[in-house]
């Protein structure tokens, strides 16, 4: 069975953003666990909460096929952190599917993986890509190779759709 991880902030996560792609893999079959920097009840930006199972600091990459940044307000608690940064190179070193979504694109660009690579992202945010050596586009969502990157949201479902093509392949 396929698995994927999907990393939410402690705070202000974004709950379509979350629940969304997480039900159209679960729907194809591929298997979601959800971690956080505590195992303590996350709390989403529209006041849901969900119980993440795993720490980022137990993650092991090696143990999914996916690992996937959940965007909202929250994410940016992501976007300088060493251990965020180090789950991504980790990830992309191993051949992982790597995606986010919102405004968590910025921890791939900051984490040095989205050099000359096309992504999007919260569009406010679209700078923070730019710099990071990231080709951005406008578009919802933005694949390339295994990478994929969305805009917010609006883009939650057809995120999930592109994660289901990219790990069931």
């Amino acid at each position: 069975m396929k698995k994927a991880v999907m990393i939410i902030a402690q705070n202000e996560f974004r709950e379509e953003e979350l629940f969304q792609p997480k039900e159209i893999l679960e729907k194809a079959g591929i298997e979601v666990q959800v971690a956080s920097v505590s195992l303590d009840i996350a709390r989403g930006m529209a006041g849901q909460t969900f119980q993440p199972q795993l720490q980022m600091k137990d993650l092991n990459v090696k143990d999914f096929d996916a690992v996937i940044f959940v965007g909202g307000a929250g994410a940016i608690q992501y976007w300088d952190d060493p251990l965020a940064h180090k789950i991504v190179q980790d990830a992309y070193n191993s051949g992982k599917v790597i995606a986010a979504i919102c405004v968590a694109p910025v921890v791939l660009s900051k984490a040095g993986i989205l050099i000359g690579k096309r992504a999007t992202v919260w569009f406010a945010d679209s700078g923070q890509l730019i710099v990071g050596g990231a080709k951005y586009s406008r578009n919802n969502v933005e694949k390339d190779g295994k990478i994929i990157t969305a805009s917010g949201p609006n883009a939650s479902s057809e995120f999930g759709e592109e994660l289901v093509k990219a790990i069931l392949n």
